[in-house]
């Protein structure tokens, strides 16, 4: 997916993955799961780039985005999968049709139901990027506040949507078992994006309704 419009132009080498986020996190990479999901595949696979924290948003609003070799793309799922062709870094190419449809499963359900009730219950922005700003508001609270609504869960009372999302860790947690990573010996694709959001809870939600269960 290409078309993204950059406000300021940063040259790279070819083949150098330019890739657009927020700033960093105190505790975290990135506040966002999702640029923390694409920085974390890059590191694994051994792709080059560099990051750009000027111009985080894509013109959907939405982070991260890259430019590749002189072309924009957009979503964090649409770089990786073409990033995967390009360097031939599939990391899930071992598992079996069965096993890649329940890792996308359980992939889908932390980053479209379980981050967003996540997102609905950040409450200390200090914890996330160390100020306290329009710009820090409008990142991690009205956008995820409206994207919520609009998703349906925003529309539950806050001991619902605690409880849907203790009810999606617990699936996790018995899905991943005793197991090194989510499906097995190595670690895939699954794994970064199950990064991206769990790192979240893990060190930058203190005091959530979840933290004793993360820590049971």
């Amino acid at each position: 997916m290409s078309g993204c419009k950059k406000k300021e132009k940063f040259p790279v080498a070819k083949d150098v993955v330019l890739l657009h986020q927020l700033d960093r996190g105190i505790f975290t990479p990135s506040i966002s799961p999702f640029p923390l999901k694409l920085e974390t595949y890059m590191r694994m696979a051994g792709i080059s780039y560099e990051n750009d924290f000027k111009n985080p948003m894509g013109p959907k609003g939405k982070t991260p985005w890259m430019t590749f070799n002189g072309k924009d793309y957009c979503d964090s799922e649409l770089c990786l999968e073409l990033l995967a062709s390009k360097f031939q870094k599939d990391f899930s190419s071992h598992l079996t049709a069965e096993e890649r449809a329940i890792a996308r499963s359980f992939q889908i359900m932390t980053e479209e139901h379980l981050d967003c009730s996540l997102a609905m219950g950040l409450h200390q922005r200090e914890n996330l990027v160390g100020r306290s700003d329009e710009f820090a508001d409008g990142i991690a609270f009205g956008d995820a506040a409206g994207g919520a609504s609009a998703q349906g869960m925003g529309r539950h009372n806050k001991d619902d949507v605690i409880e849907m999302g203790r009810k999606d860790l617990r699936a996790i947690s018995d899905y991943l078992g005793t197991k090194p990573y989510f499906t097995g010996e190595k670690p895939t694709e699954m794994d970064c994006a199950m990064f991206g959001c769990l790192a979240q809870l893990v060190w930058s939600m203190q005091g959530s309704p979840y933290e004793e269960q993360m820590k049971g």
